[in-house]
């Protein structure tokens, strides 16, 4: 089974920008579709991004023309360039398939605070 870890959070203030790597243990390319998720403290995991082969990509509205999906099945790693950051996208982001494939890796904190 795919095991995935997270990496890149951290604190940053209003505006700036993160990127976030997540990389799974075995192969990935025979996933359809690979997704980062996240959860904001006291509610449930929502599904941010989306990318589909590769190609396709799709977002939740909140993020969209900020946050920026795409993967690199060579090396198994998923990325998330998040832009323009706001206190609001403060959460614990995933990765996983969508449908998820594997286990739920720690995730990476993400806050944006001034």
């Amino acid at each position: 089974q795919v095991q995935l870890v997270e990496s890149g959070g951290g604190l940053v203030q209003p505006g700036g920008s993160l990127r976030l790597s997540c990389a799974a243990s075995g192969s990935i390319f025979w996933i359809r579709t690979m997704a980062w998720y996240r959860q904001a403290p006291g509610k449930q995991r929502e599904l941010v991004a989306t990318i589909t082969w590769g190609v396709t990509t799709d977002y939740v509205d909140s993020v969209k023309g900020r946050f920026t999906i795409s993967r690199d099945n060579a090396k198994n790693t998923v990325y998330l360039q998040m832009n323009s950051l706001k206190p609001e996208d403060t959460a614990v982001y995933y990765c996983n398939g969508q449908p998820p494939v594997g286990n739920w890796g720690q995730g990476t904190q993400v806050t944006v605070s001034s």
